[in-house]
């Protein structure tokens, strides 16, 4: 349970910071607003690595659904605990994404624009093109466990590897993220989206189901090819 539990909270801290910086540099009247995109990757690097700090020593702080598939697929976690642990991480994104919108309370009753107010809670394309799109993920996730399993692979100073997954996700904000939002992450991805959907949120529109399949299913993909790729080449 305290596994469980792990995943829950340090999901939050995820997506609690994550959304909230796209929340801060999106809705009107928000001091942060027009932040622009370092802020934002920034914002989601920072969120990545605190979520770590809190949880890593209690469940490994995969907060990923991608990943926990990856590392299960290379036998580095046990199939027994992945269903949980994805469970987890959805409860902790749909909580994250609802404090992120009790955070900004008075702001989207401000906000017209009902894209930009999706947009603080799931990803969507700059150009909406499926195959592209699906590729752009899977190449985000992909370098995200490859990134992540070499990471592991190094003696690291206690408390170092949090820091460097920040780091590398950030990278890949920067590097891979225009595209398509850089998703890299199911839950990160449906669970706020699924919060947009149910949320009493002041003039919203739809939460664009039909694009929702990608930021899922890509992730999967690339975390699968990223780790047997790692396996495959640099051994467990």
């Amino acid at each position: 349970m305290s596994a469980f539990m792990g995943e829950v909270v340090g999901t939050m801290l995820l997506i609690l910071l994550g959304c909230g910086v796209c929340a801060g540099g999106t809705l009107v009247r928000s001091k942060s607003k027009d932040s622009g995109w370092i802020v934002i990757t920034v914002g989601w690097g920072v969120g990545v690595a605190m979520g770590g700090y809190a949880v890593g020593s209690i469940s490994g702080a995969h907060l990923n659904p991608a990943v926990t598939i990856a590392y299960a697929c290379v036998g580095k976690f046990p199939w027994s605990a992945v269903g949980g642990y994805i469970v987890a991480q959805m409860i902790g994104a749909i909580i994250g994404a609802t404090l992120v919108w009790l955070a900004y309370l008075p702001h989207w009753a401000q906000t017209e624009n009902k894209a930009e107010k999706l947009g603080v809670f799931a990803t969507a394309p700059a150009i909406k093109n499926t195959p592209a799109n699906l590729i752009t993920e899977i190449i985000g996730t992909f370098v995200l466990v490859v990134g992540g399993l070499g990471i592991g692979t190094n003696q690291l100073a206690p408390g170092l590897g949090s820091l460097l997954w920040g780091i590398l996700v950030l990278g890949i904000g920067l590097s891979l993220g225009g595209p398509t939002g850089y998703a890299i992450n199911p839950a990160r991805d449906l669970g706020p989206r699924i919060a947009h959907a149910i949320l009493p949120i002041a003039g919203k529109g739809d939460s664009d189901w039909e694009y929702a399949w990608i930021p899922v299913v890509g992730p999967v993909i690339g975390g699968v090819l990223g780790g047997f790729f790692f396996l495959t080449f640099f051994g467990a």
